[in-house]
């Protein structure tokens, strides 16, 4: 090859990277998918419909660019409300990815009205703040392993309207959708910035991002009546999933922010947070209780 001539692997700077983005079926994290494989990683999604997610792999890899040789885009079923499908999730990973460099926590949503997962638990908070600290800490010994690698949890601006009920964080004396969403998205801030001074020193990053108002199927399940209102006004104003993706993209791919961990972002730049964010005594006591929640214990 002559030395001018771009490789195969030329501006696609992700190649020989393993990438896991849960929520990858649909919305922000199929979009994240797509552009983490057209620069060149092997990327897996998670759904719940394992026909549906099987389906939006191949898509995904069509639409990447890579339809013909080996598949580079793998699918994962599993329902991120369930605990017990959280940890089959994490073994089929470990099983089928010798190395793990990035891990994307992409799934959430919203829930007008509180539903109970087969585990017992506020819907809200077991798949929007449960199943990403779960997920992690399965994994967290393979991602050490592939350092540096890097973990990236998508968060929200409604983080700034969230505070953390520590007396009910399950919502069962009183019940919001709009409150215990932001409180679940604050609790990923609070996570993210708890992982990262637990992994200071070990090759792994934790990041967490505001994606922006993105035209997605959010609330689509369970909206309230105020979402129904406001979703198709806002509609003409907000992103596409691809430009809601960019920063989710940006944090698990570049060399710019190689090394950078424990910061919240939006629009690919580091963006202010609600104040009990930098709280560690409260971020420290939530990661206890979360960790009794799904089984676990840390020292």
């Amino acid at each position: 090859m002559a030395e001018n001539t771009p490789g195969p692997t030329a501006g696609k700077p992700m190649t020989g990277k393993t990438v896991l983005v849960t929520g990858g079926t649909g919305g922000i994290g199929r979009a994240t998918a797509v552009g983490l494989a057209r620069l060149g990683a092997r990327v897996g999604i998670t759904g719940r419909d394992a026909g549906r997610t099987a389906s939006a792999a191949a898509a995904i890899a069509g639409e990447a660019g890579n339809a013909s040789g080996s598949p580079s885009v793998d699918a994962f079923p599993a329902d991120m409300s369930s605990q017990t499908e959280v940890r089959r999730l994490a073994a089929a990973v470990l099983d089928a990815y010798p190395r793990l460099d990035v891990l994307v926590n992409n799934v959430g949503g919203f829930w007008a009205t509180r539903h109970s997962t087969a585990d017992g638990l506020e819907h809200t908070y077991a798949v929007n703040v449960l199943a990403p600290f779960l997920l992690t800490e399965l994994l967290l010994d393979r991602l050490k392993a592939s350092a540096p690698s890097r973990i990236v949890t998508v968060s929200s601006g409604a983080q700034r309207m969230g505070r953390i009920d520590f007396d009910d964080l399950q919502g069962e004396r009183d019940y919001s959708g709009q409150r215990a969403y932001n409180q679940s998205k604050l609790a990923d801030i609070l996570f993210t910035f708890e992982l990262a001074r637990r992994l200071d020193g070990t090759g792994v990053t934790a990041n967490t991002l505001h994606p922006g108002l993105v035209r997605t199927s959010f609330a689509a399940e369970d909206s309230s009546p105020a979402w129904k209102v406001m979703i198709p006004l806002l509609r003409p104003f907000m992103k596409s999933p691809a430009r809601g993706a960019e920063t989710s993209i940006f944090l698990a791919s570049s060399p710019d922010v190689e090394g950078v961990s424990g910061v919240y972002f939006s629009g690919r730049k580091p963006a202010k947070v609600n104040p009990i964010a930098d709280d560690r005594s409260a971020a420290a006591r939530l990661w206890k209780a979360n960790s009794q929640l799904v089984g676990l214990t840390h020292p």
